[in-house]
């Protein structure tokens, strides 16, 4: 078998075979299989597409390219959960401990951030103590004692799919929704719960910008995970305007606590009552979504999702205080207010630029040796469709690099598109896609 075949093959619109794709992968893994001729078959996917058998036959073949994760020891079905990003997506913060305290396991690995904030991991490392580094072990057993862990992903998982992303992110065949698929599915198929729930992100603050494209994303994930055994939920939310108010780590901390005490934004409220609940139900907690969601909201109301997330958070050395005091979380030195700069209704929020204002505040990292401010951010107040005078306060941001400031308060305000008549509110939940196909809400 020559790579040039399989090059060729692809280039012609044929279909790949699990031996081409099996030697492609393993070739590329040992450094047998050069960068150009990679680049060159990355292409030809770009062009021609993969057929749902190819799709899983690759998906299939990087997850098997490192450790896959055996949870069989953990008592119950464990559901997964995944974003696919956004800005102010603090789901994981609130959806761990709620679901957990509904009875229903959550053995989750989560990753660090590149960007506008820090991913689950830094958000839950702005807790004093909070250790994301536990042995398999020690993170299966605090699973089955607390009903919940997280953690970092290990080194060692997918690294194929390591290996491809670094290339596809310099040969402009990122942009595949096969490849994209393939991608997002080895890594949380190599994780190893039972069932998963996909947060797919569309708007302005997501990789996919429409509606058609997301739900054709959902369906290729979807299609995998039936066909690999596990079944898979997607949701498709969305990401016109930066979830919640908080952007930034501790920031992000306090608006879960405040979730998970009833409270908080109505956005980020509804989305996480909206997971927990298909969690739930998924983990066999209830017999019903309705039932599930009966018991979620009852568990926010009655302060057993708060007591699980100070469990959570001891059980891995941090500090509750932080969490019953959510005051004695990190802070930065300079709290400006944002105020507008016009008279109207907020049309449009281009919400990837809010993210950035709040990653040159010091909430986010340019490069993965960045060191993350956890303390900076942006609290962000408006809505879509919310009316706002010029000179009215939209928000605040925080950061101890004095110099950013100006930047970061120009970079919000551009972020907005206003209009002087009155503007529909956006919808949050777009659609669901499940193995019976979509149902758009």
């Amino acid at each position: 078998m020559r790579m040039y075949d399989i090059i060729a093959k692809k280039k012609h619109g044929e279909k790949l075979t699990d031996e081409e794709f099996d030697f492609f992968i393993n070739g590329y893994i040992n450094d047998e299989i050069p960068e150009y001729q990679v680049s060159a078959l990355l292409m030809a996917i770009y062009f021609q597409g993969l057929s749902r058998e190819e799709t899983v036959a690759l998906t299939h073949k990087v997850m098997h390219s490192g450790d896959v994760i055996d949870l069989s020891d953990i008592e119950g079905i464990k559901v997964d959960k995944h974003s696919s990003g956004g800005v102010g997506d603090t789901t994981t913060l609130v959806l761990a401990p709620l679901v957990s305290s509904c009875g229903v396991p959550v053995a989750k690995m989560s990753g660090r951030g590149l960007g506008h904030t820090g991913g689950t991991l830094d958000k839950l490392e702005a807790i004093e103590g909070f250790n994301i580094h536990l042995k398999i072990d020690e993170f299966v057993n605090q699973v089955n004692k607390n009903k919940v862990s997280v953690i970092g992903q290990t080194k060692n998982i997918a690294p194929a799919d390591k290996k491809l992303y670094a290339l596809r992110d310099v040969t402009a065949t990122v942009d595949n929704i096969g490849l994209i698929a393939a991608s997002i599915m080895s890594k949380k198929l190599a994780a190893g719960s039972d069932k998963i729930v996909l947060d797919v992100k569309v708007g302005s603050g997501a990789f996919v910008k429409e509606l058609d494209g997301a739900i054709e994303l959902a369906q290729e994930m979807v299609n995998i995970g039936t066909d690999m055994g596990r079944e898979t939920v997607a949701i498709i939310t969305s990401m016109e305007q930066p979830l919640g108010y908080a952007i930034g780590n501790a920031n992000e901390v306090r608006e879960a606590i405040d979730v998970l005490k009833g409270q908080g934004p109505d956005d980020l409220r509804d989305l996480c009552v909206k997971f927990a609940s298909t969690m739930v139900h998924l983990g066999g907690g209830a017999d019903s979504f309705e039932a599930a969601k009966e018991m979620v909201l009852e568990n926010l109301s009655n302060g057993k999702a708060l007591e699980k997330m100070v469990e959570f958070v001891t059980a891995q050395g941090g500090n509750k205080e932080n969490i019953l005091n959510p005051d004695t979380l990190p802070t930065s030195d300079i709290v400006r207010e944002i105020k507008a700069d016009k008279t109207g209704y907020i049309k449009a929020i281009q919400s990837d630029d809010i993210g950035i204002a709040a990653m040159i505040l010091g909430a986010g990292r340019e490069t993965m040796d960045d060191v993350l401010d956890m303390g900076a951010g942006i609290y962000f107040n408006k809505k879509i469709g919310d009316y706002v005078e010029a000179g009215e306060v939209l928000g605040t941001l925080m950061t101890n690099k004095a110099e950013k400031i100006d930047e970061a308060i120009q970079m919000t305000l551009d972020a907005l598109e206003y209009s002087e008549t009155e503007v529909a509110k956006s919808q949050l939940i777009k659609a669901k896609v499940t193995c019976d196909g979509v149902e758009k809400y």
